[in-house]
């Protein structure tokens, strides 16, 4: 959830980063399939790749394997820590020469994007803040894919379902 929070505001910056000389692109698991489906629902435009089948997203420590979730901890955003969870949030920058070098020159990760989130600075100057008083103690407890807030159905505790029976 959190990371298509992140790309409702990337989106509204797109035209903005573009005409910088900047690229922005998504990366998940997915298959480029329901990435595609995904995508339009949400009317996005951002560039959207598919790491399915490849080591990237491990190679940059926001998935993780069976093994280490069996067995509780990995590394992320620098350092061992618990994961429950195949996948975690993840920011990265890089930089492409002229000649066609690409360089990694910078990572974050958890809440390091958030300066990224208008809506958190938004909530941020109100009396109740950010208001993560739910189960999770985070935005897992109130924000909700753009199509989705007026959905009563919606189960704060289950995964992303493409669509409900």
């Amino acid at each position: 959830m959190g990371c298509s929070f992140d790309v409702d505001h990337i989106e509204g910056a797109l035209v903005h980063l573009e005409h910088h000389d900047v690229t922005c692109v998504a990366v998940s698991r997915a298959t480029l399939a329901e990435i595609e489906a995904f995508k339009q629902r949400m009317g996005w435009r951002i560039p959207w790749v598919s790491s399915f089948g490849s080591d990237f997203n491990y190679d940059y420590q926001v998935s993780f394997t069976k093994e280490e979730i069996a067995k509780g901890t990995a590394y992320h955003n620098y350092k061992m820590q618990e994961v429950e969870i195949e996948e975690m949030s993840g920011l990265s920058v890089f930089y492409k020469t002229v000649a066609g070098n690409v360089f990694h020159t910078y990572s974050t990760y958890g809440r390091g994007a958030e300066e990224l989130v208008s809506a958190y600075v938004c909530l941020d100057l109100t009396p109740k803040g950010r208001n993560e008083t739910g189960p999770g103690f985070n935005l897992g407890d109130w924000v909700r894919h753009h199509d989705r807030y007026d959905d009563d159905d919606f189960d704060f505790t289950e995964p992303y379902q493409a669509a409900k029976a």
